[in-house]
């Protein structure tokens, strides 16, 4: 049973000092899950996870992983600004991007990131930068469907991003005649990859192209870099990763495929986003409205500009309601927001508790790719950010919008007043 952080009585008094709705994270839960990821991974020293800053870029959020030792992994100017502006330096930034403007390249560069080449174009940027930098990464697309354990993950040949395996050749010899002295390889091949098996199987591709790269023309591969795709169980069917397992498992690719071909000093790296905070956070939000037509209908004080997944993707988020979790689960809902979209629905045909207005309901494991792909349609106004801490004080760590920040970067006339 998903359950809120706190006590339905707790979480009230909450939403009495927040208005909901807001999203809401657990510290505790963030920091337990780093200290995990690395005990999994301790068996290579120079592992490193660079957090995917697109699952969530809030400074408090991010501070909290940079000291347990994360890095970041950014994909624009504006995500590397604010890497910039927390403290994060050099190879603690890993610059991940596609259909890249030159500029981006240029500030990855001042900042001393690690560039990872999505594409073998790019190579010709790179030879365009102030000086050639020493180190880079490949991003690898292998094609075809992704396998494991005999069945189908995904199919790398529908996704835009990476270079295949000839293009990688050609790429590594040209940044070689630039005087680039250090490679690294990245793939990013399945997204929430609810199995021990994927990153291990992911790793042992990346190993082996590696090394026969390394063979090839003879350049030094001193990381792979496994990106980000373990998942998170959203239904409470589903049981989680086992990331001590994942590690394992990686470290035997490791040793049976990197050691041998002269490359056992590499570091093993991750990307990871869902993962890292998916658990760790809840979007809060009251029921205002109940509707009856055709179905029934619960109408939130949130909506798709809240979470976006459930409407775009289809996704299952789990939903609870405060006080009410062992309640009989005897209604069937939609449970939608105010959006002029008929898509804009959290849950359709959902068994549970009857619900009244005021009632506070909890959207779970939303983490990752929750506020960060929040919009303003409609005018709706983004909401407020919330952080449990470990004491079980809570902290507002971003405020709701307003209207004032809604027409901040257009002209009214002075006779329009907010």
């Amino acid at each position: 049973m998903k359950r809120s952080f706190v006590s339905a009585q707790r979480l009230r008094e909450i939403a009495a000092q927040y208005p909901t709705p807001f999203h809401f994270y657990d510290e505790r839960g963030i920091r337990d899950n780093a200290s995990r990821l690395h005990q999994a991974f301790a068996w290579n020293p120079g592992f490193r996870e660079y957090f995917a800053v697109k699952a969530n870029p809030n400074p408090v959020i991010l501070n909290i992983l940079k000291a347990e030792g994360c890095g970041v992994d950014c994909a624009t100017s504006t995500e590397l600004l604010l890497a910039e502006a927390l403290g994060f330096r050099g190879e603690e930034i890993m610059f991940s991007s596609n259909m890249t403007p030159f500029k981006d390249f240029l500030l990855a560069h001042r900042l001393g990131a690690i560039i990872n080449l999505d594409d073998v174009t790019d190579v010709e940027y790179i030879a365009k930068l102030p000086s050639i930098p020493k180190k880079l990464c490949l991003r690898y697309n292998p094609g075809g469907n992704f396998v494991v354990s005999n069945g189908i993950m995904d199919t790398p040949a529908e996704a835009k991003f990476g270079m295949t395996r000839p293009q990688l050749s050609q790429a590594v010899r040209a940044l070689l005649e630039l005087g680039v002295e250090e490679f690294g390889l990245h793939a990013f091949l399945v997204s929430n990859a609810v199995t021990n098996d994927y990153y291990p199987a992911l790793a042992r591709t990346l190993f082996e192209v590696a090394a026969e790269l390394h063979g090839e023309t003879g350049a030094r591969f001193t990381f792979v870099n496994l990106s980000g795709g373990l998942g998170v169980p959203y239904h409470p069917s589903q049981e989680p990763v086992d990331v001590m397992k994942v590690g394992a498992g990686v470290e035997q690719a490791f040793r049976e495929v990197m050691v041998p071909a002269g490359l056992g000093s590499a570091a093993v790296v991750t990307e990871l986003g869902r993962f890292m905070l998916a658990p760790y956070g809840q979007l809060i939000s009251t029921a205002i409205r109940r509707k009856e037509t055709h179905k029934s209908y619960i109408g939130l004080d949130a909506c798709a500009v809240d979470l976006m997944r459930p409407a775009i993707y289809k996704a299952y988020h789990h939903i609870t309601v405060a006080g009410k979790e062992e309640h009989p689960h005897d209604h069937i809902y939609d449970v939608v927001g105010g959006l002029c979209e008929n898509n804009d629905k959290f849950a359709i045909d959902r068994r549970l508790p009857k619900i009244e207005i005021g009632d506070l309901v909890v959207i779970h494991d939303t983490g990752a790719h929750g506020y960060s792909m929040g919009y303003n349609y409609n005018g709706r106004l983004r909401s407020a950010e919330v952080l449990l801490r470990t004491d079980g004080s809570t902290e507002l760590i971003r405020r709701a919008e307003t209207p004032e920040d809604y027409f901040a970067t257009v002209e009214l006339p002075q006779s329009v007043r907010l």
